[in-house]
């Protein structure tokens, strides 16, 4: 912890002293590639100043500590945010479960068990030293936020702050929503037009996909693959046919660290999903996974400003409640002992 916080003050202090060397000024990158992020209703950067001080305190020990033990947590985490804010906006509709529980949908059956009871554990502490002043939503993105701090390692040297104050959703989001979450075997066009219908720009499409620089995948999300033509198709082919149960990494070089290798992985062939090797060769994202590549200062700021900017898609408005007793449970309804609970699959 002390380690990663000199880091932290040591950016910080440069930022202070010298414009000149921040990340943006020194690093070249093209300009006004990704909309500004405008706060969604009611949210704001520090929220929670005044009703919970210490809420960062105590959610980055937590955080960090899990992932250090383990970096799937990290995947596991940035997996959550995304599947929970694309449907409908970050409400936390994805741990609830019970009936027509998001979880139980296709798309959601491998969300890891462990990083979802690691959200409840933090909304444990945080209430317990604050009240239920912060939502189950507000604490998804916070400790997704720290678990890439960690997995980033000394060369994520930066925090990201993250505006705040949203509500947890009485009620999962409906089903149609869910199965517009990306699929493995998407093309260009399908990736880009779905997240375009949620203010998101090709650039935010290729950086995001880059939090698969963390994380494993079933061979069942990739076997479309193993009919192509090429050395790193039939590989995968035959990893799987040696061991059908096997994870594959999704980054094949650096599989424990989040970095750019992902970027540099797609320009080799090496992509797992047919949905990240797409991105190298449509002409509206190419260009993205190429400058990426090359420039890991860049994939580290656009990865943050396009998960800020996902955090603020709310279609609905910013409406719910705080959840007082359990995330995985609306206010009023009896209380799941574990995530684990109601036929959570496992993943990794």
């Amino acid at each position: 912890m002390a380690s990663s916080r000199a880091i932290l003050a040591m950016g910080l202090l440069a930022a202070v002293l010298s414009p000149a060397l921040s990340t943006r000024s020194f690093i070249s990158m093209p300009a006004d590639v990704s909309s500004p992020v405008t706060l969604a209703n009611g949210l704001s950067y520090g929220y929670h100043a005044n009703s919970c001080p210490q809420l960062q305190d105590i959610v980055w020990p937590i955080v960090e500590s899990a992932v250090l033990g383990e970096v799937a947590i990290a995947a596991g985490l940035l997996r959550i945010f995304f599947h929970d804010c694309f449907p409908q906006g970050c409400d936390a509709s994805v741990l609830l479960t019970g009936p027509n529980s998001e979880r139980d949908l296709p798309p959601n059956q491998t969300l890891q068990p462990r990083a979802m009871q690691l959200i409840e554990d933090v909304r444990v502490k945080v209430h317990a030293a604050c009240g239920a002043t912060v939502s189950c939503a507000d604490i998804i993105a916070l400790a997704t936020r720290d678990a890439v701090f960690v997995a980033g390692e000394s060369e994520m040297f930066y925090f990201y702050d993250l505006p705040l104050g949203r509500f947890d959703s009485l009620e999962p989001a409906n089903s149609s929503a869910v199965f517009d979450l990306p699929q493995s075997t998407a093309d260009a066009n399908t990736l880009i037009n779905a997240f375009k219908s949620r203010n998101l720009e090709p650039i935010d499409l290729v950086a995001l996909s880059g939090a698969h620089t963390v994380g494993k995948a079933q061979c069942s999300s990739f076997n479309n693959r193993f009919s192509e033509d090429a050395d790193f198709a039939r590989r995968l082919a035959a990893n799987c046919s040696s061991d059908p149960n096997r994870l594959q990494d999704l980054d094949v070089e650096t599989p424990i660290v989040l970095d750019n290798q992902y970027f540099k992985n797609l320009m080799e062939g090496k992509g797992v999903f047919t949905s990240d090797q797409v991105l190298i060769s449509d002409g509206r994202t190419d260009w993205a996974v190429k400058g990426l590549a090359e420039n890991k200062y860049w994939f580290y700021s656009q990865f943050r400003d396009s998960l800020v900017k996902l955090s603020q898609y709310q279609p609905g408005g910013n409406v719910g409640e705080i959840r007082r007793n359990s995330c995985f449970a609306p206010n009023g309804r009896s209380i799941p002992a574990t995530a684990g609970d109601e036929g959570v699959a496992a993943s990794a």
